[in-house]
């Protein structure tokens, strides 16, 4: 009875080793690489798989997920003879298991020493004045040498990124000091400018100020000249307009006398001033004979109106 069951016990443990070695789960974004007694058997997808007990082996197992591989920072020399430290990140994927397997023995290390070869290779082409700029033009050069190289492992190299360039201490103080003065020029620039842009705008203003302070002078004296025309006209108008009414008045009834009065009030007024403002006069010896003077003056407007 004992030696049933341990035979059975053991029957049961050789069922559960054959088991353990034969059932197979491979996870989702997983292969797994069956080599059956040496050679290469197959790929297991990710699902529940049987092999065959003791003569299919998983040799190798991949993950299908993208992966981000660190590229340690190394000293990578410039076209104008400037060592700088540059470092990076490459991202890639497994897509073919077989050939990550079968084409290289171990293809992250691989790819990590070509990424930074091709690296040294690229930035040895620019300056170091570029080298910050042209971050995108060596990424993707070095993701289109290290897709050619990858191919045949299976292997897909998505991108590689530049994470970050290190010039030495002397270079950085020297880019700083040309830098500083770069901004200073530009500053000293955009100073002169800005005072060039004020001289103009000041003589623009100045001549525009002079402008317009000569036509408001010439519409001055053009007012001014209408204004005296104005008045000359004015004032001939009025004289004009006063002597044709003395005129009709002299034709008018009593107009003669009129006239006469007003000849002899003027020569009286006329004569008294100037008796009145002078010291010693010497006149002609009729000068007050008031009626020959007034006989004379009608003379003459009787000769006006013929």
């Amino acid at each position: 009875m004992e030696g049933g069951l341990i035979v059975f016990g053991l029957l049961a443990f050789v069922v559960l080793v054959v088991l353990w070695k034969t059932a197979i789960v491979v996870p989702q974004q997983s292969a797994f690489v069956v080599e059956r007694l040496g050679r290469y058997a197959g790929t297991l997808d990710a699902g529940f798989h049987i092999l065959v007990p003791f003569v299919d082996v998983i040799r190798y197992r991949h993950s299908l997920k993208e992966m981000a591989l660190d590229i340690p920072a190394q000293i990578c020399i410039t076209r104008d003879n400037v060592q700088v430290q540059v470092d990076g990140v490459l991202y890639l994927k497994v897509l073919n298991p077989e050939r990550t397997s079968y084409g290289i023995s171990d293809y992250i290390f691989a790819i990590s020493q070509l990424a930074q070869t091709t690296l040294r290779s690229e930035v040895g082409k620019i300056d170091l004045d570029k080298t910050f700029e042209e971050r995108t033009n060596i990424n993707t050069a070095v993701v289109a040498e290290l897709d050619k190289a990858t191919e045949p492992w299976g292997v897909k190299v998505l991108r590689y990124e530049v994470k970050s360039i290190t010039p030495p201490a002397d270079v950085l103080a020297a880019m700083e000091k040309q830098m500083r003065a770069e901004r200073e020029k530009r500053a000293v620039i955009l100073t002169s400018e800005g005072q060039r842009d004020a001289a103009i705008n000041n003589a623009e203003g100045a001549k525009q100020e002079t402008i317009k302070a000569s036509e408001a002078r010439k519409q001055q004296q053009i007012n001014e000249a209408e204004g005296q025309a104005a008045a000359i006209l004015a004032v001939a108008t009025a004289t004009a307009e006063g002597i044709r009414r003395v005129a009709e008045a002299t034709q008018a009834p009593g107009g003669a006398e009129a006239i006469q009065l007003r000849v002899a009030e003027q020569y009286i007024g006329e004569f008294g001033k100037v008796i009145n403002n002078a010291d010693t006069i010497i006149l002609p010896s009729n000068v007050a004979d008031v009626a020959s003077m007034i006989t004379t003056a009608m003379q003459v407007v009787g000769h006006t109106k013929k």
